[in-house]
């Protein structure tokens, strides 16, 4: 039996759990948060990946093809080019994820008796939508081929096999091999700097709170923006030094390219450390306790891993889950680093992004810094 020495020691320990509602409530929806991401984000079933087409026959022939590959629903027919210079230029700056490219005669040879080619690039920096794309790419031509044989075969009334009428070269840019580590360091790169950032940043101010030393800072003459600043700039240059250590052991021992500007890589990383810092110190000003500040981050830590294209495509998620993704940094973040690295884009490339992350670093860190201010006043 139970004695009334536990008992009172059970029904103690109930009533501060009870007393502390910002933490019961974290407990409580973390795992919801997992449960609902897991479930809608966790999926490689890639649909609607963009393709950017150039056209140079559009000729009748050529729109049958195009709705063999609109009608599969694997790909979204996004962009319609002008020239290889302009399709090549949306795979760069990520907007296309693939790109289709039609002859000039292919209208005359497909109505012939010849054989049509047609080029299907891919954007290998992610080898997990590179490989499904290859694969649809490939089906979807090869099943487009095997009508076109079967309508020639009736036109011709030959009862013997003739040449497959198309055939489609792929060719994967960036990462012909489609290695996942290329994928993966530049990810991890990105959520090193978002944990350090954030959860240090957040303790680190909560700690000295929970101390009592908070008070005795703010009676030196020391103003709130220094005390702010001289917190987070340890964290800020570990965060730096643990980029260049994973940039350099995923070069040595994944063979990862660096083919983008180094100065680059570490100056748009460092606007990416606004919001993280932004977010951690807004975490500090809501959190009483280390843990509370540990909890908090990580309620907005759980959406940005899964729903940034960290592990999982965007394009296999539901729309809804899409459109949230674009209130978080680390997405931006993520097309950012892994283009530098694998692609070697410059900044051009990049303007959207970079734009939105420094919308998302300057309005984080403000609000962080008004709050901070309050809280010390």
């Amino acid at each position: 039996m139970i004695n009334n020495r536990l008992l009172s020691i059970i029904r103690k320990e109930f009533i501060q759990i009870w007393r502390d509602p910002r933490t019961l409530v974290l407990v409580f929806a973390i795992p919801v948060m997992q449960l609902l991401l897991m479930g809608y984000s966790a999926t490689t079933d890639i649909r609607n990946v963009p393709l950017a087409v150039f056209d140079q026959d559009r000729g009748s022939a050529a729109r049958e093809l195009l709705d063999a590959y609109r009608a599969a629903d694997y790909f979204l027919i996004a962009y319609d080019v002008d020239s290889e210079d302009e399709l090549r230029a949306l795979v760069d700056s990520g907007d296309a994820k693939a790109g289709l490219i039609i002859p000039p005669d292919y209208s005359v040879l497909i109505k012939g008796e010849g054989s049509a080619q047609i080029a299907f690039v891919l954007d290998g920096s992610d080898p997990t939508v590179a490989s499904t794309s290859l694969s649809a790419a490939q089906f979807i031509a090869q099943e487009h081929a095997t009508k076109l044989m079967s309508n020639r075969l009736s036109r011709l009334g030959q009862p013997a096999s003739v040449e497959m009428p198309l055939e489609v070269r792929t060719q994967v840019w960036y990462n012909p091999d489609m290695i996942s580590a290329y994928f993966m360091v530049p990810g991890v790169i990105a959520t090193i700097l978002y944990t350090l950032t954030s959860i240090l940043t957040a303790t680190a101010v909560v700690r000295e709170r929970e101390r009592g030393t908070i008070e005795q800072l703010i009676v030196t003459p020391i103003r709130s923006w220094e005390l702010m600043v001289g917190k987070m700039l340890p964290y800020v240059l570990l965060a730096v030094m643990n980029t260049l250590e994973v940039l350099a052991l995923g070069s040595w021992l994944f063979n990862v390219p660096i083919r983008g500007e180094l100065g680059l890589i570490l100056l748009l990383s460092g606007l990416f450390l606004l919001s993280g810092l932004g977010i951690g110190l807004l975490a500090s000003t809501i959190a009483n306790t280390q843990q509370e500040a540990m909890l908090t981050v990580w309620m907005t830590l759980l959406p940005s891993i899964f729903l940034s294209g960290f592990l999982f495509p965007l394009q296999a998620m539901p729309k809804v889950l899409q459109l949230i993704s674009y209130v978080i940094p680390l997405r931006y973040y993520l097309v950012i680093i892994r283009s530098l690295l694998i692609k070697g884009v410059g900044a051009s490339a990049l303007q959207d992004e970079i734009l939105a992350l420094a919308l998302f670093g300057i309005g984080i860190m403000t609000l962080a810094a008004m709050r901070f201010r309050k809280r010390l006043d």
